[in-house]
C-alpha cells in the first residue's frame, strides 16, 4: 500500500496538479469569503466566526475532490497500465486504499493553510480571542469526515470507468446526492427519516462542536462502503 500512496503522491506533485488543486481551494476561499460580497463574506457578516467557511468548503469540495480522483484508476485504464498493477503481489485492497490515501493526504494539505482563517478570526474577535474553539474544531472534525466519504466516493467512480470526465460526472453527481439529496428528497416526500441518509445533516451536527458517535458511524460507513464497493469493481477487472 505504501508503495502505491507515494507513487500517487508523487505524481500529484511531479505535475502542476497537486499545486493546482491547492491553490484553486485557497484563492476561492479567499474571494468568498473575504472579497466577493455577498452571505459568504465574513467582513459584511459581523461576527468572529468560521461558519460561512464551513457552509462553503463542502461545496467546493464536491467539484474539487472529483477532479483528484477521476484519474485515480481511469488513467490506469486508459493508459494499459492497470492489467500490470494488478499483475503484481499487491493486494487488491493495497491498491485500493493506496490510491485512497493518495488523493486524501493532498486534500488534507490543501485544507492545512485554512488554519490562517482561524488566527485571523481570532485576532479580529472584540475583545481578541472572542472564537468558539469547541464548535470550529467540531467544524473541522466534520470536514474532515465528509472529505473522507467525498474521497471514497471519488476512488469509485474512477474505478467505474477509463474517461475521467466520466468518473468526474459521477463522482460529483454521488456526492450531491448524498451531501443534499436525501435532504431534498426527504422535503419533497414530507419524511424525517430520509434526510438522516444524507450527509448534510450529519456534518451540520458535527459543526455545532458535538461529536455524536451516529454522525461518526454514518461517515465512516459511507467511506468504508464506497472503498469495499472499489475493491468489488478492481477485483473484476482480474478475472
Amino acid at each position: 500500500m505504501l508503495a502505491i500512496l507515494k507513487k500517487e503522491i508523487n505524481t500529484f506533485f511531479a505535475s502542476p496538479m497537486g499545486y493546482l488543486v491547492i491553490a484553486i481551494f485557497l484563492v476561492l476561499n479567499g474571494l468568498f469569503l473575504w472579497l466577493f460580497k455577498g452571505e459568504f463574506n465574513i467582513l459584511d457578516y459581523g461576527f468572529a466566526d468560521l461558519s460561512s467557511f464551513f457552509l462553503l468548503a463542502p461545496w467546493i469540495f464536491i467539484f474539487l475532490i472529483p477532479a483528484i480522483t477521476m484519474r485515480s484508476f481511469s488513467e490506469e485504464k486508459k493508459q494499459g497500465t492497470m492489467e500490470l498493477l494488478l499483475t503484481k503481489p499487491i493486494a487488491t485492497t493495497s491498491i485500493v486504499l493506496g490510491k485512497y490515501f493518495g488523493a486524501f493526504i493532498l486534500i488534507m494539505i490543501a485544507l492545512i493553510p485554512s488554519l490562517i482563517y482561524v488566527c485571523t478570526i481570532y485576532q479580529l474577535g472584540n475583545p481578541i480571542g472572542n472564537l468558539d474553539v469547541g464548535s470550529t474544531l467540531g467544524s473541522y472534525f466534520g470536514l474532515l469526515f465528509l472529505i473522507a466519504s467525498y474521497t471514497a466516493i471519488g476512488v469509485f467512480s474512477s474505478s467505474l470507468s477509463d474517461n475521467q470526465i466520466v468518473s468526474f460526472i459521477t463522482a460529483v453527481f454521488i456526492c450531491f446526492l448524498f451531501y443534499i439529496g436525501f435532504e431534498g428528497i426527504a422535503d419533497f416526500a414530507s419524511s424525517n427519516t430520509l434526510d438522516q441518509f444524507g450527509m448534510s445533516i450529519h456534518y451540520k451536527s458535527m459543526s455545532r462542536g458535538v461529536l455524536d458517535t451516529r454522525d461518526l458511524i454514518y461517515f465512516l460507513s459511507i467511506t468504508l462502503l464506497f472503498l469495499l464497493l472499489t475493491k468489488l469493481n478492481i477485483s473484476k477487472e482480474q478475472k
